[in-house]
């Protein structure tokens, strides 16, 4: 069969060790028996790695930070798909996720389809909403608060037992023993991210995963279960393996199917010793461990990219139990100049 030709960009090229799904989502695409895919690559800063790894993206184009406005956003994608002719535009961090939602009928009027939860499912799985969107859906959620100043971090042990985990409002986790490191962890994260920062429950057990795609009509297109092998100090699994965990598969199907999820998602949870699941977080994207689901037989990336299209995507019915990843640091020359190119230019 002749693949067909198309033009797709991708965000989320930071390949560090806290890991943008950029570079994995690509890999997934040039990997499709549907798609002959073009990648333009969209970075927010001229040092993300996945801007000068080869046969990576075709060509790499700067983008304006959401926070500096819509507008910016908008105007800068208007050059760019003048000139690429983008058919599908994939965001892959969850802070920029509202901004480009709340445009996606403008982006199509620009010929770039997108496929994003609604601004209603964004919103409502959020950190600070999880205990109400468990009590909504069914779902086992860990106690959190939120706290959004120094004073009401000695209260914490009125309502709950150290260790806590300390949540930023997009990104990081880190466990703390004692009202001290909170604080420190409260002034590193609302700096990075903002307020309000999460206090949740520390549930003891093994930490599991689950990637999965919604067609936005409560169909489950794919899902598949890991369970992190190794973890830094900033929560990331560096290694996992694929998990044959019905009861983990349900309660993401389930959860898919009550609220009609449009999009790539990755439920967090724990499994304690009790067999019981905990969720303790939901992306509404893509995970940069996507590649994973692709070696274990579901190529997630690419059906996502056909339901963009509004095509009709069968659901996957299996992927093999047992198969591994591990990340690894790899030393990445290349010129200063195309550094330089970037800076100047916006585009590489």
């Amino acid at each position: 069969m002749e693949r067909k030709k198309i033009t797709v960009a991708v965000t989320g090229l930071n390949n560090t060790d806290n890991p943008g799904p950029g570079v994995p989502v690509i890999r997934a695409l040039l990997e499709s028996d549907y798609f002959d895919v073009r990648i333009i690559g969209l970075a927010y800063e001229n040092l993300e790695p996945g801007i000068y790894m080869e046969n990576i993206a075709d060509k790499v184009y700067s983008l304006p930070y959401p926070s500096l406005g819509t507008d910016e956003l908008l105007k800068r994608l208007e050059y760019i798909t003048s000139k690429e002719h983008i058919d599908v535009l994939i965001p892959n961090f969850d802070a920029e996720l509202y901004t480009f939602m709340k445009s996606a009928s403008r982006l199509k009027q620009m010929g770039i389809h997108t496929f994003m939860p609604t601004l209603e499912q964004f919103e409502e799985r959020h950190k600070a909403n999880l205990p109400e969107y468990g009590k909504k859906y069914g779902l086992k959620i860990p106690k959190s608060i939120t706290i959004s100043n120094l004073s009401e971090i000695y209260t914490i042990d009125k309502e709950f037992t150290y260790p806590v985990l300390v949540k930023g409002k997009f990104y990081d986790a880190y466990v703390c023993y004692s009202a001290e490191q909170v604080i420190t962890q409260f002034n590193k994260l609302s700096s990075k991210w903002g307020v309000p920062v999460i206090i949740q429950e520390f549930i003891q057990g093994t930490e599991v995963n689950v990637i999965a795609l919604g067609n936005g009509k409560g169909e489950t297109i794919g899902a598949v279960p890991m369970r992190k092998q190794f973890i830094t100090d900033k929560g990331k699994a560096w290694a996992g393996i694929t998990l044959s965990d019905n009861k983990m598969l349900e309660i993401t199907k389930d959860l898919i199917s009550k609220t009609k999820w449009a999009g790539g998602m990755e439920m967090e949870m724990i499994k304690t010793t009790e067999n019981e699941y905990y969720i303790i977080e939901i992306n509404p994207r893509i995970p940069a461990w996507v590649y994973l689901a692709v070696g274990a037989g579901q190529n997630l990336p690419e059906a996502l990219v056909r339901l963009a299209l509004g095509e009709n995507v069968k659901p996957f019915t299996s992927y093999e139990i047992g198969k591994m990843f591990i990340r690894y640091s790899y030393d990445l020359i290349t010129d200063i100049n195309k550094f330089q190119l970037l800076s100047i230019n916006g585009e590489l």
